[in-house]
């Protein structure tokens, strides 16, 4: 099995959610008590939450590139970092590397096009729905993208940051992703993209309304496959 790298800490929770992922999925592959083989770092979220200025993310470009450098020098074979928000830097980390780094967005995009899915919503944190570089990411896997929310997009920003990044659930906040996810699906559109590591805490992808794709399991299952070898 090859050796994968995990920059996490963005959030804790979030970063438990790959790991424990991470080796039940490939116990389950491989159908043994096996471990996956896994360098990972946590980075101290108080540097990196609710980035809004360009200086902000030019910080958080320069921490991430650290930690990616410091993965692949003590030998990761392939790099994740356990967050979606994080990847509107994630060019400038894999540039940065020789190693891969595996795409979140890429890989949901990938996942969504080979099941014939053309039309979809995104929830996620307040940046991942309302700024061009995701959405347009996923764009270019064929797809065409429902416009967000303004009010949900604040109501999901708070209940990611407020609440799930530390290890709150709450039946309020389950509550109103139910709801939310009610009104997406009475919109045009053949599924909804999970865009918050987090996320999943709430909202359970295989008992709802509308065909939901959760990026932490889409991108955990694409990292046990580089550990197998599977990958394409």
């Amino acid at each position: 099995m090859r050796k994968i790298g995990l920059i996490g800490g963005m959030s804790w929770a979030s970063t438990e959610l790959y790991y424990r992922h991470l080796n039940k999925g490939l116990q389950k592959r491989i159908g043994s008590s096996c471990s996956a083989p896994i360098l990972m770092e946590s980075l101290n979220y108080c540097d990196l939450s609710r980035l809004t200025t360009p200086e902000q993310w030019a910080h958080a470009q320069e921490v991430l590139i650290a930690s990616a450098r410091r993965l692949e020098k003590a030998g990761a074979t392939a790099l994740m970092i356990a967050a979606n928000s994080m990847h509107k830097v994630a060019e400038e980390v894999a540039a940065a590397i020789a190693v891969p780094l595996i795409h979140i967005v890429d890989e949901t995009g990938a996942k969504m096009r080979a099941d014939g899915i053309r039309t979809a919503a995104v929830i996620g944190t307040r940046n991942v729905m309302t700024e061009r570089w995701f959405r347009q990411r996923l764009v270019r896997h064929g797809l065409t993208l429902a416009p967000y929310d303004a009010g949900s997009a604040d109501a999901v920003d708070r209940i990611i940051y407020d609440e799930l990044m530390q290890g709150r659930v709450t039946e309020d906040s389950r509550r109103t992703m139910r709801t939310i996810i009610t009104d997406i699906a009475k919109q045009d559109v053949q599924a909804l993209v999970l865009a918050c590591t987090e996320l999943v805490m709430l909202v359970d992808p295989d008992a709802n309304v509308l065909p939901i794709y959760d990026t932490t399991r889409i991108h955990v299952a694409a990292g046990i496959d580089w550990i197998l070898g599977d990958e394409p």
